[in-house]
Parts: structure tokens; C-alpha cells; sequence
């Protein structure tokens, strides 16, 4: 009698660089199980709920305005401060969440992934597109308060480059998914990394232009404007005001440097991310 070929084969033994999109697709009802717990479950014993999705963009931008526009006096130009500043912590607070979120797969997760078998690669995927709801809130508050300085006179404007602006969340959703797999592989081993990447993240939002413009860098402090040049997030916080203000530059040279790191990134990622899944039940 012939036996029935096997549907499915689970091994530890993959290539470094595995991405099964088939399987992924396959287990596509897992993922979007994942999207909505992340999504319900962060705010869901908390007495203001999904209102926090409002206040924490309002309120940072607000912070952000008495500190660096009052108190330091840098100048935003013809846009006024606040919406400045909430373009660049919307577009901000996407990559810092993606990638806090996804640098602690391994270690909050670890009892899910010693008991059922799923592509491991969907918990940080996601983290990712769950984020994207966030996103969208926080857009939904930028456009209300753009509409509400549009009709008081302000000097802004939509720019036509606008239409590449899902390129640049895809972008920094990328980064921080490629950032988040590296750091929670590192985790596993070195624990005094998961104490490292808030702080971490607090230094790299300053040097990424979200509070300030990235002409004013190369003007005021020039021999350290390299911190901010040579950091993709800076050109892709600048391009995304500027299409959604036309305030500031879109400079296409550091556009493709960024999709070029983050490309690096996201490879190298990927491959320590699929090391260490075979052997991390054994550190965490």
C-alpha cells in the first residue's frame, strides 16, 4: 500500500535567510489574530482606552513646542510650530513602536513559541502592521488640527510628492522591523540590552530632526551635523514634512540611502532573526 506523501514538513534545518511567504500565507489567519490582541489588549484595563492613542501625540507635541520653540526659540518657518511638531512625532512614534515592540519578540513570547509551531517571522510582522492603526490615528489628529490651521491663514500647503508617502511608512516600518528582530536575538544572550534600547531610542529620536528642521543642524552645529546626516530616520522625518507641508527639503540622494540601510538592515535581520529561533527556548 502507498503511503500518503507528508502535507507539511517542520524542521529546524533552514536556510539562514527563510522567508516562506507561502507558509506566512498559509498561517495568514494567525497573523491577523496577532494584529487585532496587539491592537485590543494595550489599552484595554485602562480607564481612558484608545483615547491614549490621542493623548500621547497631543500632548509630546504640545511638550515639544514650549521646550524647542518658546524656550529655544528654533524657528519652523511659515508652518506653525505645533503642526511641525506633530507631523514629525506621527511619523516618529510609528518607527519607535515598531521597534520597541519588536526587539522583545523572544523574550515576551517565549512560552508561545516552545509550544506550537508558526512561522516565528509573523509575531514581528504583526507588531508592525498593528502599529499601522496607531498610525492612522495619529494622522487622523494631524489632519484635524492642519484643517484647523488652513482655515485660520497659516502658510501650509499639501505637496504633490505626497503620493509617496505610504512609501515612507513602509519604509520605517521596515527599519524598525529589521532594528526590532536584530535586538531581540541579541536579547536572548545579552540581557542587559533590553535596558539599553529605551534610553537608546530616547538619544536617536534627537539626532533624527523630529523637533527641529535638518538645515538648522548643518547651520547651528555643523562639525556634529554628521549625527543627523548620516541617520536614515532624519531624511525620512524631513521628506514626510515636507510633503505634508511643504516645509523643508525631500533630498532623493537620502532617500535611497535610507531604502539601501534599510534593505541592509532588514536582510541582516532577517538572518540572525532565523538563527536564533532555532536555539533561543534554550537561553530565555
Amino acid at each position: 500500500m502507498k503511503e500518503n506523501p507528508w502535507l507539511y514538513t517542520i524542521s529546524s534545518k533552514q536556510k539562514l535567510l527563510h522567508l516562506n511567504l507561502k507558509e506566512i500565507w498559509q498561517y495568514r489567519d494567525l497573523l491577523v489574530l496577532f494584529v487585532k490582541r496587539d491592537v485590543v489588549t494595550v489599552y484595554k484595563q485602562t480607564i481612558l482606552g484608545p483615547l491614549w492613542y490621542l493623548i500621547q501625540p497631543l500632548f509630546t507635541a504640545l511638550t515639544f513646542t514650549l521646550i524647542f520653540n518658546k524656550v529655544a526659540n528654533i524657528e519652523t518657518g511659515s508652518v506653525p510650530p505645533f503642526l511641525f511638531n506633530l507631523a514629525g512625532i506621527s511619523i516618529w512614534n510609528y518607527f519607535k513602536n515598531c521597534l520597541t515592540a519588536t526587539s522583545d519578540t523572544f523574550k515576551v513570547n517565549a512560552n508561545i513559541f516552545s509550544k506550537v509551531y508558526f512561522p516565528r517571522v509573523i509575531l514581528p510582522m504583526s507588531i508592525v502592521i498593528s502599529n499601522l492603526v496607531k498610525f492612522g490615528i495619529s494622522l487622523l489628529i494631524f489632519f484635524g488640527f492642519y484643517v484647523y490651521y488652513y482655515t485660520t491663514g497659516a502658510s501650509i500647503s499639501i505637496n504633490r510628492w505626497l503620493i509617496l508617502f505610504p512609501v515612507l511608512v513602509m519604509v520605517m516600518g521596515l527599519l524598525g522591523l529589521g532594528m526590532g528582530m536584530i535586538i531581540s536575538s541579541l536579547v536572548t544572550k545579552y540581557r542587559d540590552l533590553k535596558f539599553l534600547v529605551q534610553f537608546g531610542v530616547q538619544l536617536l529620536m534627537y539626532v533624527s530632526a523630529v523637533m527641529y528642521p535638518l538645515a538648522l543642524m548643518r547651520d547651528k552645529l555643523p562639525r556634529f551635523a554628521w549625527l543627523v546626516e548620516y541617520n536614515p530616520l532624519a531624511y525620512v522625518i524631513e521628506a514626510a514634512r515636507y510633503m505634508l507641508l511643504s516645509d523643508g527639503t525631500l533630498s532623493i540622494n537620502g532617500l535611497i540611502y535610507t531604502l539601501v540601510v534599510t534593505l541592509v538592515i532588514l536582510f541582516f535581520g532577517l538572518i540572525i532573526f532565523n538563527k536564533t529561533e532555532r536555539t533561543f527556548v534554550d537561553t530565555v
